[in-house]
């Protein structure tokens, strides 16, 4: 058992900038980070665009910038949400140069400036294609220097701790968190770690799909952590598929080809060379990505082909080697030259636009329990996510969700009595598991299912008999969770069929298509 003042679950640009925000408000603060992968292992490592902030004041300003983030969003943004990100984007991303970020700058030491889908104007901050990588080498880098601040590599959280787990029955809208439940992977034991405060910053969950962008840990943990401790949770229809992943013949992670490609001058051609975006948008491959996505899935089923063509072959092969040394490096080991072949794409389950719902402080539905960036509904995406505004609402909520938690420890309002009765967690009479490759299939089983009928166009019929086959592997899965020792594998397929209930019934409740949902028989 291990006591902390805050809870940090996740190690990506969220749960690092809000761990270092708090140490270097409260050095006496205790903050524990947790992560089930290496520390540096996140979605925020894998972001190679950027991140959009306007710094160009002479052709860009805010209200083109919050203009563009509500066009892609469909409308379902919430104005003041977007408004207070991109207004403090320039202020924040300061803090993130400060931090030791390095970005590509102009011989003049302006910043470079990338231009995606869906942007009215150059405004994507970039270094080189790995800006992820860029930022969470300097964010753990700083992180590592608060003497405050205590990382837990390979620690896998199981379930939240509130009032169910103190056999008490909280009332309505009255839901306390406590901490969480944690296995170390490393000694094979579940330890109960209380704080005052917790925060969830697990990202993603593109594991729920057959093929992703994502790594291997988006697997959805926090919002089925959330879900389960009975938090309120919206908007899982969004599921945002990149256009342009390298297509391959393994399932898992594909690789992604930047849409700062596109935004460079790439076009998307059929497998016989004919470009096709115009049938769909007059922006043709500056569209947004939930247009771009659909326009290649009708031209794959149209043609019965399994990828589509990225053609660089007019693009400045100079330039093109410059900004994009990893994508033209992974091409190569590939066998693909891009200026001589086109780039076989597909896309790919990428960002989910929904999740734990917060508000402008990052404050979920639960008492004391904090949630910022992709696993999050923060208003900022609305039904499709604008390019490269991630990163940016990973530090701007962080920033808000550091000030209220240090505000809520300085009160010390806490109930202490609570935080000091929870048990350690019980495995008395489960057993381990013999036969792991039962979970290995439930798993498969269920990708497949989310693949096949909830992708990128839906169908009232697909949905119908995806809402029955998750409930028999729910109910499957919840059989071996009844009676086996926890591992890694068999929390993460727990969340994953969650995360598949929460999209597949939200889907079905959907009355009209909204960005990055589509349902056919609704138009």
């Amino acid at each position: 058992m291990s006591t902390t003042d805050v809870l940090v679950i996740g190690s990506g640009i969220s749960g690092l900038s809000y761990a270092i925000k708090v140490a270097e408000q409260m050095p006496d603060a205790t903050i524990t980070l947790v992560t089930k992968g290496d520390d540096a292992e996140s979605n925020t490592k894998y972001a190679q665009g950027g991140m959009a902030v306007v710094t160009d004041l002479h052709r860009d300003n805010f209200q083109k910038h919050i203009d563009d983030t509500i066009r892609a969003g469909d409308g379902e943004n919430d104005p003041a949400i977007v408004k207070m990100v991109i207004e403090e984007a320039p202020e924040r991303f300061a803090e993130l140069l400060e931090w030791g970020a390095n970005f590509d700058r102009e011989n003049n030491g302006l910043f470079k400036l990338g231009r995606e889908g869906g942007h009215s104007e150059n405004r994507i901050v970039h270094h080189k294609d790995i800006t992820g990588f860029e930022i969470e080498r300097a964010l753990l880098e700083t992180a590592g220097r608060m003497t405050n601040i205590t990382m837990l590599n390979h620690h896998h959280v199981i379930d939240l701790i509130t009032q169910h787990h103190l056999k008490k029955q909280p009332d309505q809208g009255e839901i306390r968190c406590y901490g969480a439940y944690v296995l170390d992977e490393r000694h094979n034991e579940i330890k109960k770690i209380t704080a005052k405060i917790t925060l969830v910053a697990t990202g993603g969950a593109g594991h729920v799909y057959k093929n992703t962008t994502n790594p291997r840990i988006a697997t959805g943990d926090g919002i089925a952590l959330v879900h389960r401790a009975r938090g309120s949770v919206s908007n899982m229809q969004y599921f945002q598929f990149h256009p342009t992943a390298l297509y391959g013949k393994r399932v898992g992670m594909l690789f992604l080809i930047s849409e700062a490609v596109r935004g460079d001058g790439a076009k998307l051609r059929t497998q016989n060379g004919e470009a096709f975006m115009a049938k769909y948008d007059a922006r043709e491959e500056l569209a947004s990505r939930d247009i771009v996505a659909r326009a290649i899935d009708n031209e794959l089923k149209i043609r019965g082909e399994d990828y589509v063509g990225l053609d660089c072959r007019a693009m400045n092969r100079e330039k093109f080697i410059e900004h994009f040394p990893n994508i033209y490096r992974k091409c190569l080991d590939e066998g693909i030259d891009p200026f001589q072949q086109l780039i076989p794409v597909v896309p790919a389950s990428h960002y989910l636009c929904g999740g734990i719902d917060i508000d402008h402080d990052g404050q979920s539905s639960i008492h004391n329990l904090f949630a910022i960036g992709e696993c999050t509904n923060s208003g900022l995406h609305g039904a499709n996510r604008l390019a490269s505004n991630s990163l940016l609402e990973g530090l701007v909520f962080g920033h808000h969700a550091a000030v209220k938690t240090v505000e809520l420890l300085k009160e010390n309002n806490f109930c202490f009595d609570e935080l000091n009765a929870v048990p350690e967690w019980n495995e008395e009479g489960m057993k381990v598991m013999d036969e792991m490759v039962l979970v290995t299939y439930f798993r498969k089983q269920l990708q497949e299912m989310m693949s096949d009928l909830v992708g990128i166009v839906r169908s009232n019929a697909r949905l119908e008999l995806a809402q029955k086959k998750q409930a028999e592997i729910s109910a499957a899965v919840d059989e071996l969770y009844r009676y086996s020792i926890l591992s890694p594998q068999l929390s993460e397929l727990r969340n994953l069929v969650d995360v598949a209930y929460l999209i597949i019934s939200q889907s079905i409740a959907m009355t009209e298509n909204k960005g990055s949902f589509f349902n056919k028989d609704l138009t």
